[in-house]
């Protein structure tokens, strides 16, 4: 099996995390939007208002940058007598659930044996309550609209189904700062918390925390190590705006290696618990 990197500035992806036929179909309809605006006599400015939305945030969705919105699409659809012409291109703008470099990760994550997750920064999608998935894609930069967060919410939502197969090992190591950083708030952030104690119980979850420790493979950032069906090794490394999933011996080998050392400078599933209950209590 070879399982090749991808990223979202290359290998035939685009910097936004779509795939390229989501962006396809953006342009398509947002072209169409223009064209039977401009046919109607109808001005940017004036579709822009009747929307409720800035015309830049409309110029942008005509030209494909953003994906046009089923609101613009309806007052576009009644001001250029389009006849419901417009409004059907919805079906084909409907939010992907994961980012385009993610999809080959999800699709081996659902078939792993043995997952080990290390996270410095974020609690791992995972294990993320509802409320905590909300708040940092209410968070994402440039800023989503509210179909595109619903269908982000039920696709991480979806894949935590993956902890209760009891004979499919998870591995979870979350760094301090991520134990430490209130996502949604304090009240949130202890639900979360408490969400991680609940989920350490399961006899095929384990979860350890990273404590501030300085120097070490740790601080060279987030990364999971799948085994597949096959006991092979894969490993997905993720960015800001890129994600790599491979499969090539010698850097798998060196992510193994961080893996092991990391394990072993996190405190215990006791320890750990004990230090989640304690940053519960100070929040």
């Amino acid at each position: 099996m070879a399982v090749h990197g991808v990223s979202a500035g290359g290998g035939g992806q685009v910097a936004s995390g779509e795939s390229q036929q989501a962006q396809q179909n953006w342009r398509y309809c947002g072209g169409q939007v223009k064209l039977w605006r401009e046919e109607a006599g109808v001005g940017r400015q004036a579709l822009a208002e009747e929307a409720g939305y800035d015309i830049e945030y409309v110029k942008s969705m005509e030209c494909g940058r953003r994906r046009p919105t089923l609101r613009l699409l309806q007052i576009a659809d009644q001001l250029c007598g389009a006849r419901g012409k417009l409004v059907a291109g919805h079906e084909y703008l409907k939010p992907e659930k994961y980012l385009s470099y993610a999809e080959d990760y999800v699709r081996y994550e659902a078939e792993t044996i043995s997952l080990g997750s290390y996270q410095p920064l974020h609690i791992p999608g995972l294990l993320q309550t509802e409320e905590t998935v909300r708040a940092l894609l209410n968070a994402y930069l440039p800023p989503l609209d509210d179909e595109e967060i619903e269908e982000r919410v039920a696709g991480r939502l979806e894949r935590q189904a993956l902890l209760g197969m009891r004979t499919r090992a998870f591995s979870f190591v979350v760094g301090e700062a991520a134990l430490r950083n209130p996502v949604g708030g304090s009240e949130a952030h202890k639900r979360q918390l408490f969400r991680l104690l609940e989920a350490a119980e399961a006899r095929n979850v384990t979860i350890q925390a990273l404590p501030f420790v300085g120097a070490g493979p740790g601080v060279d950032g987030p990364f999971v190590v799948l085994e597949t069906v096959e006991h092979e090794l894969l490993v997905f490394e993720e960015g800001q705006a890129t994600g790599r999933l491979y499969s090539e011996a010698d850097k798998v080998s060196a992510i193994v290696q961080r893996h092991a050392m990391i394990l072993r400078q996190a405190l215990s599933p006791d320890e750990s618990a004990r230090l989640i209950a304690k940053v519960m209590e100070e929040l």
